[in-house]
Parts: C-alpha cells; structure tokens; sequence
C-alpha cells in the first residue's frame, strides 16, 4: 500500500512539472528578461534581473502584499551584489517607519512609497518604461538597469550639498535618493504635505 502512495505521488508530481502546474519549482522567467533594444539608431542587446517580492523578507506583510497584488517583481541594477532597490526610512517625517519601492509590472517600473499612516496605500512618486533606464556598462555592449533606489539620512542629504554657495541646512528627516549609476543622484523629501527636489550642487 505504501509504495502504491509512493508511486502516484511520484507520477503527480512529474504530470505537475510536464504541464507547468508546479510553480514553486519552476523558474519564473520575469526574473531574468534578456533582448534587444533601440539605442541612438542602433540595435543592442539588454540583461534585466529582477527578484520576487518574497527576496525581501524584512518587509512588513501588508507592504508585500500590496506589492504581490500589483504583481511586482524587484528590478535590480547592473552593479548589484546582493537584493536592492527595496529601502525602509523615515520618509514622512521624523520617527516614522516607511518603505520605499521600485516595481517592475508590465514594461513599467515606479517608485512606490509606502507611509506608515497608510501602508495600503502606496504612493507613486515616480514612473517610467523600464527599458529607457538601461545603460551601457562594461565592454560586452549589454545594455542593464541603472536606476537605483535609497534612502538618504539628514547628514547624507547634507554632505551631498556640500560645496552649495547657499548651502541649506540638514532636513528633519530621511530622503529617498534616486540613483542613476554613474551619473547623478537626485534627492526627493517629503514636505508640508508635498514631494519637493533638494537642490544639489551643478
């Protein structure tokens, strides 16, 4: 009787796995999306990695499940050494305990933040197709994603200033820094009610 058991569980899983069924073991394709695209009148090929919401385990649970109802995949950028673009901060204001997050769905990533006065809510402070955030980055002449995501402390938010002929004074509280590799890095502080971008020296 037991290798009866033994043998259907056997040929369940197998019919499972042939017909697509088994999910939790098969790869999600989402996660590595490879191809070519436009740039400048020339075609070249692009890599995108991108991970589950389930990669980011320190996320609150009402948090995840609004990005895995939004069917969000995590992209990464072409220098990531280890899970990124997902930040927890103070981003309302001083004390509170609020996440940032760059969702990948549908050809489109945005930057969404969640306040902890309303988790379930998230707010889309930016938006753009993915693949105009591609960049290239070693002598291969792949194409990867270059838009990073972090949070900015007051004294982080300050040093960046340095060198302002009219240098501001610390904010109250965290910044979400928006990093494109190699290039820039701009800084958005969430105040009197409203999204505002810190001037940074040229």
């Amino acid at each position: 009787m037991r290798k009866f058991l033994f043998s259907a569980t056997v040929s369940a899983v197998v019919v499972l796995a042939t017909t697509g069924l088994l999910c939790a073991q098969m790869p999600d394709t989402r996660m590595v999306e490879r191809g070519t695209v436009e740039q400048n009148g020339k075609t070249v090929k692009y890599l995108i990695r991108r991970l589950p919401v389930s990669s980011f385990t320190e996320l609150p649970v009402n948090v995840a499940a609004e990005l895995e109802k939004r069917e969000c995949m995590i992209p990464q950028s072409y220098q990531a050494h280890r899970a990124e673009n997902v930040v927890h901060g103070s981003f309302e204001g001083v004390g509170t305990s609020d996440w940032a997050a760059l969702c990948s769905a549908g050809g489109r990533v945005r930057l969404l933040i969640f306040f902890a006065s309303a988790p379930g809510v998230p707010l889309t402070l930016e938006e753009a197709d993915e693949k105009t955030l591609l960049e290239a980055h070693d002598l291969s002449g792949v194409f990867g994603f270059d838009w990073g995501l972090d949070a900015a402390t007051p004294l982080q938010v300050h040093q960046a200033q340095a060198g302002m002929e009219h240098r501001p004074a610390a904010p109250a509280h965290d910044a979400v820094a928006l990093v494109w590799l190699e290039h820039r890095t701009r800084y958005r502080l969430y105040e009197k009610q409203r999204w505002i971008d810190l001037d940074m020296p040229e």
